[in-house]
This record gives C-alpha cells, structure tokens and sequence, in this order.
C-alpha cells in the first residue's frame, strides 16, 4: 500500500495520517485555501464570497435535513410505543374471551331443570378454562400445603401446632399465590406448624403477624 507524504517548512516529506486524509475528504467543497482578501481582485472577492455562502447553504440544509430525520423518528418511536401500550394485553383478552363465552353459556342454563348442576358444570368449565389461559401467559400457582414455608413466596398468616407436621411446613392455604413467569407477582397467604416445641425453622407468632400487617 502506498503512503502519502507531504514536506513541512524546512521541505522535508512526512507521512500522511488517517486523521489528515478525514480532514482533507471533510473539507471538499470549501475553499481549499483562504486567500488573501487584499490580493485579490474585485471579481474574484465576489466569486469567494459567493463559494461561501454556497458551501454555508448546503450546509445549513444538510443540517435541516439531519433534524427532520430526527423528529420523524421520534414521531415513529412514540408511536410504537402507545401502540405497544394499548395493545400489549391483546393475546391475553383473546385468550380469556372464550371463558367469558363459557361463563355466560352457564348462566344462560340457569333456567332449566337441573339448572344448578348446570351452573356448577358451567363455572367449573370457566375456571378450567381461565386456569389454562393465564398458564399459556406464563402465570403460575405458588405450591403450598405440604411445603416448607418459603417467606419469598409464601406470607404467614398464623401459626398452629401439628405434631405431625414437621415445624416450618405449610398446613393450610387461605389464598393463591401465583408467579408471572417465575416473578411473584402475589404471595401466598398460609398458616404454617409451628412445632410442638415452638421451635424450628417455622415463623414466631410475631413474625406471622408482622407478615400480615407489612
């Protein structure tokens, strides 16, 4: 590859930098050189002057341009934006439209003979299918009863004593927790054994109401 050089004051070549050859593309269109503005004759002042203003018009409608690029992208981004907003709970809805079909079938059935065997088929068609919609959205049931009690998941409500329950393990489950792809997006509310002893890894009766009132 061959390397550019250009001499200094004293005439000697030096080698041409990257930095110099942007400057150089940079500067096109401009005048090379100024001159100087004694020398010059009245023509030619007059030709400078108009290359000026040329070059400061093309400039300041390259920067016009830059702007307009801008705020139309903006424009477009604020879009997107509301749209994704109004619109982000779309499959959701569709996914829960057939329960509301089903629970209103259910209750249109209110009116027949064996109308509330009807109604719990019904109700129990809707849950199952609500259950099934909110799981294909990623939300999920917090386990409970059996487990050990999880303060991440689980908030206690009381505790008892079981002595054959191993202290620390959920005994009952007053409210669903449930998680929004593996993020809690509701706690579980639970009674949990204390223990027989009052000791173990299960939460004091002040901890549990420190729980409930947080």
């Amino acid at each position: 590859m061959n390397e550019e050089h250009v001499k200094d004051g004293q005439g000697n070549e030096e080698p041409v930098g990257d930095e110099e050859k942007d400057l150089e593309g940079a500067s096109e269109g401009l005048p090379q050189e100024d001159p100087d503005l004694e020398e010059l004759s009245r023509e030619a002042l007059i030709e400078h002057v108009q290359a000026l203003r040329k070059s400061r018009d093309e400039i300041s409608d390259r920067h016009l341009r830059t702007q307009a690029e801008m705020e139309n992208m903006k424009k477009r981004h604020r879009k997107e934006i509301k749209d994704w907003q109004r619109f982000a709970n779309e499959k959701l809805i569709k996914e829960i439209l057939p329960v509301m079909d089903n629970l209103e079938m259910a209750i249109g059935h209110t009116g027949e003979e064996n109308a509330l065997e009807a109604l719990r088929e019904g109700v129990e068609l809707t849950l199952k299918g609500l259950r099934e919609a909110l799981g294909r959205a990623g939300v999920q049931k917090v386990e409970t009863e059996g487990e050990d009690f999880d303060p991440n998941y689980h908030e206690a409500i009381s505790v008892q004593e079981d002595p054959n329950r191993a202290a620390g393990t959920v005994l009952h489950e007053l409210q669903k927790g449930y998680v929004l792809n593996s993020r809690l997006i509701r706690p579980a509310l639970v009674i949990v054994n204390q223990g027989t002893s009052g000791e173990g890894k299960g939460p004091s009766t002040d901890e549990a109401f420190d729980s409930e009132n947080k």
